[in-house]
């Protein structure tokens, strides 16, 4: 028996019986030589903390908040309470999120049978060790590189590497590859690449290089963000200096105060955590249909993509064949020849094929054999003698057994272009003898195959139709065969449709109009699907790719979206931002459906802040310009925020939402946010100016009674108080116009959502404590002008709504 050298110079041998022993596998496990790459599913807790909570706006709201407690006016402080649970919602959120997604990936992640100290053990596939035994059995995946030490009628599916689906043989001293599957036979090898330095883990690597999964909500968020920020340091020496000028000789504490109200309305302090929890908690819901998301904001990409690249093998089919049926060629009778089939597949070392045929083919009784010879793919037949004057019964390829002329082979073409994979059944009197064909054969049936289509494809392609999104089939099979099979799950093309690659370049820019106008590929090269991918892209397309070899793993990782299976190569999951782990096509409209309720909750949630953001500035500018007081105490605008932007932005951002994808996002959000942001900003300061012209408050604020005492911040007389209110109110009542115009269309939660919310509002008025609290205070004369103003503004809103045709079709899609 053929022994494997130990590379570290260990004096002791692998061999086929023993494997290593604990002390050998101890030493490489310190040695960091293990099949573990170091993936994880998810961020680890300090990185979860660290994206909550040390942000650019948590640094600037901190720093309000700590100058705010310096001027003792807790009340106004509100907002560092807000802040604090924001970040603590986002940490919670995600750490949830981390423990579902990793108990997941843990309970899906792949075993391994090795031998050690002559056992036969099964370990998780990442503790397999360098030079470990591995044990091959039917049905495994390959964890690691080697040579085989022994092998017993192995046959190892190599279609993940090449995309070809044909078994290959492999005998004692031949080269096993990780990520390839075993379909017969058993086999040993000691692992001589592991981990980084298997040849799918390589592919894997060099796929993960540098990439990162596009997002158009992450991307104009921060488009936002980048705004906002400037806006801020331009707004921050402004509205000092204008509070300072105006209000300065009622000493510092006031200026901070009123400063501040100013630039926490320009935070949009809930706009990412928001963002990141819907991205989150559907990644939650979509692990619940059994799909795995490695990247979040893959959930978001899916409702973005309007071509699917599919990969026949494990996609559109099983990836086993199936017997179909069993055609007669001559007047032989029937039940004979499906009794001799029977007997044919009744073989202890059946191959694949031979296989699908038992599944249903019964064996019938008293077929005893007398000589076997089993299927090679060099000679691409099996045949088997049996007693009692039964003869030879020989199974193979049409092309091997029929003569150049035999009329037969018209039939087989027939049938192969209908993407059926047919065998000839044939017999004669004479016994086998060594490894040759019979004399005398006699051509008797057909058997006729297919691979096994997925039950949910045609259901699934149907719909990414319905939806507008096209469908390309890329295989390294036939394409003939994946022509036949793509139309047997209903996809329609001319015969112009289908393309052997072999014919076709591999330079992106090259497939640039073939890759427009075809529907099937076959014969591609793991370089040309990841070219034809590209060229998807370069033409403009939003493009997914689904695989589950490691043929698809560098295609997967240049399409936007990557989709793997998960009885697929180890190499194509890691690359993959999501992970079908029951492997069902049919789950793909599912997280398409929950990108677009990303998507158009996440649009309403901009809306609203942007539109605060904008009302804020707006206030700045004014008071710096009629050099007035702030109209706000931070106080008020932490209420508005809250009622009318935080609390309902939380549930819109959660709630169902089927709208198709849009293009458009920040172009809209900006077309819509910012004139509703003018137009409340606007209903501020004239509800501001028409309380400041009161009577009465003029005279308090002439005779000095307006004025906070030196070193407090209470004002006693709360006649002072109504400009703040007035403006307030105002406020609110447009803002929650805002909120009704972006909640459409409307559902009984939403309406509920909002008129709790109006009745906290009206509370918050209405209450003596939350009065004294907030220092609202207000006449009714001035009240009714103050709801009026804001009344004019929501219809101006409303107008602004109907006059943008783009955000109605988009919220109404």
């Amino acid at each position: 028996m053929a022994q494997a050298p130990d590379p570290t110079g260990d004096p002791q041998f692998v061999t086929p019986e023993t494997g290593l022993t604990a002390a050998q596998v101890a030493e490489r496990v310190a040695s960091g030589r293990t099949n573990d790459t170091g993936s994880a599913t998810s961020r680890s807790v300090w990185e979860i903390v660290k994206a909550n909570v040390f942000t650019r706006f948590n640094a600037i709201l901190g720093a309000l908040f700590v100058l705010i407690l310096a001027t003792g006016s807790l009340a106004d402080g509100l907002f560092g309470v807000v802040l604090v649970v924001n970040s603590g919602i986002g940490i919670v959120q995600e750490y949830l999120a981390k423990r579902k997604l990793d108990r997941l990936a843990l309970l899906n992640a792949p075993t391994t049978r090795v031998v050690r100290d002559g056992q036969v053990v099964e370990i998780p596939t990442i503790e397999v060790v360098a030079d470990d035994l591995i044990e091959l059995r039917t049905g495994d995946q390959v964890p690691a590189d080697g040579e085989l030490l022994a092998a017993t009628g192995l046959e190892i599916n190599e279609s993940n590497l090449t995309g070809e689906s044909d078994s290959i043989p492999k005998a004692a001293g031949d080269k096993v590859m990780s990520g390839t599957s075993v379909v017969a036979g058993t086999g040993r090898f000691p692992a001589a690449a592991v981990g980084p330095h298997a040849y799918a883990n390589k592919i894997a690597a060099e796929a993960k290089k540098f990439t990162k999964t596009h997002s158009e909500i992450q991307s104009s968020v921060n488009t936002l963000l980048k705004y906002i920020t400037w806006v801020v340091i331009i707004a921050l020496p402004l509205q000092i200096w204008s509070q300072y000028r105006v209000i300065g000789d009622q000493g510092w504490r006031e200026v901070v105060i009123r400063s501040t109200g100013g630039l926490v309305g320009l935070v949009p302090e809930g706009l990412v955590l928001l963002t990141s929890v819907a991205f989150l908690l559907a990644a939650v819901q979509l692990t619940r249909q059994q799909v795995l998301v490695q990247e979040l904001p893959a959930v978001e990409g899916l409702a973005r993509v309007d071509v699917v690249c599919l990969d026949k093998t494990g996609t559109l089919t099983v990836g086993d064949i199936i017997f179909e049926d069993l055609l007669p060629l001559d007047a032989y009778d029937e039940n004979d020849l499906r009794a001799a089939l029977g007997a044919l597949a009744d073989d202890p070392n059946a191959n694949g094929t031979l296989k699908a045929v038992a599944d249903a083919v019964p064996a019938p009784s008293g077929w005893n054999r007398r000589t076997t010879i089993a299927f090679n793919s060099a000679r691409k037949w099996s045949a088997a003698t049996f007693e009692d004057a039964r003869g030879t019964w020989v199974m193979g390829a049409p092309d091997v057994l029929l003569s150049d002329d035999d009329p037969i082979r018209g039939k087989v073409s027939e049938l192969a272009a209908t993407g059926r994979r047919v065998l000839l059944l044939s017999n004669t009197d004479a016994a086998l003898s060594g490894q040759e064909l019979p004399a005398g054969m006699v051509p008797r049936a057909l058997v006729v195959l297919a691979e096994q289509v997925r039950p949910d494809a045609k259901d699934t392609l149907d719909y990414f139709k319905e939806q507008g999104v096209a469908i390309k089939i890329i295989s390294g099979d036939n394409p003939t065969t994946v022509a036949a099979i793509a139309r047997r799950v209903g996809l329609e093309f001319d015969d112009d449709g289908f393309v052997d690659a072999r014919t076709i370049g591999e330079d992106a820019e090259e497939l640039r109009e073939i890759v427009e106008k075809t529907t099937v590929f076959g014969r591609v090269s793991p370089e040309q699907k990841r070219a034809l991918v590209n060229a998807l892209k370069m033409n403009g397309h939003v493009a997914a790719m689904t695989g589950d070899g490691v043929n698809d793993a560098l295609a997967l990782k240049d399409a936007d979206i990557g989709v793997a299976m998960n009885n697929g190569a180890q190499a194509t999951k890691a690359v993959a931002q999501l992970v079908l782990l029951d492997g069902k096509f049919s789950h793909l409209p599912s997280v398409l459906a929950e990108g677009r309720r990303v998507i158009g909750n996440v649009e309403r949630v901009a809306n609203l802040f942007v539109a605060k953001n904008v009302m804020s500035l707006i206030a700045i500018v004014s008071a710096a310009v009629a050099s007035m007081p702030f109209p706000f105490l931070p106080r008020h605008l932490t209420l508005v925020s809250a009622l009318t932007i935080g609390i309902p932005a939380f549930f819109l951002a959660l709630g169902p939402n089927k709208r198709r994808y849009v293009p458009g996002f920040l172009k809209r959000v900006l077309r819509f946010a910012v004139p509703s942001g003018v137009i409340a900003g606007v209903v501020v300061l004239v509800s501001y100016l028409l309380a400041k012209n009161e009577p009465a408050l003029k005279a308090l604020e002439a005779s000095g009674q307006c004025r906070a005492p030196e070193g407090g911040t209470a004002i006693l007389n709360t006649v002072c108080w109504h400009p703040g209110t007035a403006a307030t109110i105002a406020l609110m009542t447009t803002f929650f116009w805002i909120l009704i115009v972006l909640a459409r269309p409307f559902r009984m939660w939403k309406a509920g959502l909002i008129a709790a919310l109006i009745l906290l509002t009206i509370l918050a008025f209405w209450l003596p404590m939350a009065r004294e609290f907030f220092n609202f205070e207000i006449s009714s004369t001035l009240l009714w002008e103050s709801l009026l103003v804001g009344a004019v503004g929501a219809v101006l809103v409303e107008i602004v709504y109907r006059t943008a045709p783009a955000m109605r079709a988009a919220q109404n899609a």
